[in-house]
């Protein structure tokens, strides 16, 4: 068979690829991530007490909106990602401003209170807790997010493993967020933000292993 006719032959069977399907493994697999992290939060931890006040409520609203931020950002991102050819990476400050955000309010916060309160502002009760548990329960997520991007075709291994990592990590500090009694805002941005890039990191050494063709 010459070249020519194999081509077309293989062409007359290709079917339209939807490009969308990507994106809907990658979220089905954030939204179990997310189920197992809250549950097994919830189980292992404990709901958060002293929610009793608007205020508490509202420092609850902070945390998971910085951290959904992130997931839900880092997660268009990696759906583009996944895809032959990766995605623009200029795209990448957008998930890069969910930091951003959380950084220039910790800075305000830090500057509205006095020298003397800023180690224990940051430090908080639970930083060691916060630690740990943010990349380990990130596990599962990020085992999950990782099988939904072998399912396409990325070429960037790397940075598709790093973006699963931020996935998984904004998923799992959503989870912990429903724990954690520390509102401070510099707390939730270097502990909170630390673990996820923490997750990135691990994410990125990874992907070139778990997301080998």
């Amino acid at each position: 068979m010459k070249t020519d006719d194999l081509v077309e032959a293989l062409s007359a069977r290709a079917a339209p690829v939807d490009f969308r399907e990507v994106g809907r493994r990658i979220a089905l697999a954030a939204t179990s991530g997310l189920i197992v992290a809250a549950v097994a939060i919830l189980i292992g931890l404990g709901p958060r007490s002293g929610l009793a006040t608007a205020g508490a409520w509202a420092f609850l609203c902070v945390k998971v909106a910085f951290a959904a931020g992130i997931a839900a950002t880092a997660a268009i991102y990696l759906s583009k990602l996944s895809r032959p050819g990766g995605a623009p990476r200029h795209e990448i400050w957008f998930v890069v401003l969910p930091f951003l955000a959380i950084m220039g309010l910790a800075l305000v916060s830090l500057g509205t209170a006095p020298a003397s309160h800023w180690s224990r502002m940051v430090a908080g009760d639970a930083w060691l807790e916060c630690l740990v548990s943010i990349p380990v329960i990130a596990v599962v997520p990020f085992a999950l997010t990782m099988w939904a991007v072998r399912q396409a075709a990325p070429t960037d291994l790397r940075r598709a493993g790093a973006f699963a990592g931020l996935v998984a990590g904004g998923i799992s500090a959503i989870a912990y967020a429903l724990h954690c009694t520390d509102d401070s805002l510099p707390f939730v941005a270097v502990w909170y933000g630390g673990t996820i890039i923490v997750c990135t990191l691990a994410g990125a050494l990874l992907g070139p292993r778990l997301l080998r063709w």
